[in-house]
């Protein structure tokens, strides 16, 4: 088995979990690939067999999991690097809530049985991807949460006019717009009054933020159709982001999205379900009725 180990340098207090994960992949005969990031983390007198690789080129189509070690932005790194790899992503949470790096440290003894045995199953998770312009955000014009669209300063809202397929939508007066996948409906367009839509639905949610009218509220629009965006503002220069990373863009610029041509695979096993996961993070349907 060969499995590739992904994260950011965690606290001292997760070092201990870290050092258990890579002794149980060098008891079991694993193959393991480290990323550079954790070097430091890796003890010298382990005889697991340990590879070095630091980006997308690096990655083998013969792995068969990579372990996202960190939290959801740990994650969402894990699937720029990943892309259209078909490999696998099992998010370890070493911090705090934890949505896509669903496993506790206290499952992580669990969760490995269950990889080395193979006894998982995949949830395919879709992407937003800018199709123009192309170059705007280099090699990996895609994000697994949302595409965000935002105002470069405090002063003045933007002017968002949204085109689905080839109709109409609206003008959006905002402080901006997000577009968020099913997996980034829990993210921040929750957070701006979006709805959350279960990972297997096909759809995107528009959700503006702040908008300057009552009368504008988030809206969910299938996924097979590309969304065309005009945005016009007083400053010179918006913001696009895709996930954590931004860039500035021209005003007047227009951006067209669609989904990805490609999906990420997200590991489950045993009794982990999204609705599970809503009910015991976000707390979904509390009540002490229940």
């Amino acid at each position: 088995m060969k499995i590739a180990l992904f994260g950011k340098q965690f606290s001292e207090n997760f070092l201990k979990k870290f050092q258990y994960i890579l002794s149980f992949l060098d008891n079991n005969e694993v193959y393991v690939l480290v990323h550079q990031r954790l070097k430091s983390h890796v003890e010298n007198d382990f005889k697991i067999s340990l590879e070095k690789y630091e980006s997308f080129e690096l990655l083998s189509d013969d792995i068969d999991m990579l372990l996202s070690i960190g939290g959801d932005g740990t994650f969402l790194e894990a699937a720029l690097l990943v892309e259209d790899k078909n490999i696998p992503i099992l998010g370890i949470n070493s911090g705090r809530l934890g949505f896509l790096a669903a496993v506790a440290p206290n499952e992580i003894e669990t969760a490995l049985d269950y990889v080395l045995k193979k006894d998982y199953q995949f949830e395919e998770r879709s992407l937003v991807e800018i199709v123009s312009p192309k170059e705007l955000m280099g090699e990996t014009p895609f994000a697994l949460n949302e595409l965000g669209i935002f105002k470069n300063n405090t002063t003045s809202m933007l002017t968002v006019k949204a085109y689905v397929g080839d109709d109409f939508l609206t003008s959006y007066w905002a402080d901006g717009l997000l577009i968020a996948t099913p997996t980034g409906s829990t993210a921040y367009s929750l957070s701006a009054g979006g709805p959350i839509v279960a990972p297997s639905c096909k759809n995107f949610v528009l959700s503006p933020v702040a908008p300057h009218n009552l009368t504008v509220r988030p809206i969910v629009i299938p996924d097979n159709l590309q969304v065309r965006f005009r945005v016009e503002c007083r400053s010179p220069h918006f913001l696009i982001s895709l996930d954590s990373r931004f860039k500035k863009v021209n005003s007047g610029t227009e951006i067209i999205v669609q989904k990805a041509g490609f999906t990420i695979k997200v590991v489950k096993f045993g009794e982990m379900c999204f609705y599970k996961t809503l009910r015991n993070k976000l707390m979904w349907g509390i009540d002490k009725r229940n």
